[in-house]
């Protein structure tokens, strides 16, 4: 509905260019014009209201989001934003130009890390091939929902946080011999934990 609304109502209507990109219920509008984002707001959230609905008032905000200039040779873009659990932002490459990137957003990252030494520390007791075997899942899921090119290093903090979490709850097995650093290491050359891995491409090849 919203798509069919957007494409036959809403975009003859505007004075420049705008997309709309959607993923369940949540959804967010490229424009290029302020003006078109501001009458647009407006009239989504009357159209909203007549079916019981409203904008999420922390989710739903107007928000600039150009290419910084080319002479600007430090610092970010004008804001960032929010969307599927992905922060997207501009950031400058190597060469000096200027592109869109995404990480994991901050508090996403803080629960998979969370989740993942609650996890080991309930199951430290397991035999060690099987919490390898479900430390090997939860990752390899995590990759799959957010393994977008750009993202790698956000991925890859994950697995040392999974590694840490393993090791600390590992070493709290038993009192009258606790495993050390090496032997530990030794253990994940045997039964590594999967590489971070991009599974999306969203933008450039």
């Amino acid at each position: 509905m919203l798509d069919r609304w957007f494409e036959t109502e809403v975009k003859p209507r505007l004075r420049g260019k705008a997309t709309l990109i959607r993923y369940c219920d949540d959804f967010m509008i490229g424009f290029e014009r302020e003006d078109d984002a501001g009458r647009v707001r407006a009239v989504l959230e009357k159209r909203l209201g007549r079916f019981g609905l409203t904008l999420h008032p922390d989710k739903t905000r107007l928000l600039p989001f150009w290419r910084p200039s080319t002479t600007q040779q430090s610092g970010q873009g004008p804001a960032s934003f929010d969307f599927l659990g992905l922060t997207f932002s501009w950031r400058r490459t190597r060469t000096g130009h200027w592109r869109m990137g995404c990480k994991t957003r901050r508090a996403s990252l803080r629960r998979a890390k969370q989740a993942i030494y609650d996890w080991c520390r309930r199951h430290r007791h397991q035999p060690v091939e099987a919490q390898h075997a479900a430390l090997g899942r939860r990752l390899r899921g995590h990759f799959n929902s957010f393994g977008v090119n750009g993202n790698f290093p956000s991925l890859l903090r994950l697995v040392e946080a999974t590694k840490r979490a393993w090791y600390k709850w590992l070493c709290r097995r038993s009192q009258r011999k606790r495993l050390t650093w090496e032997r530990f290491t030794d253990l994940l050359r045997q039964m590594p934990l999967p590489r971070p891995r991009i599974t999306v491409r969203i933008w450039g090849v």
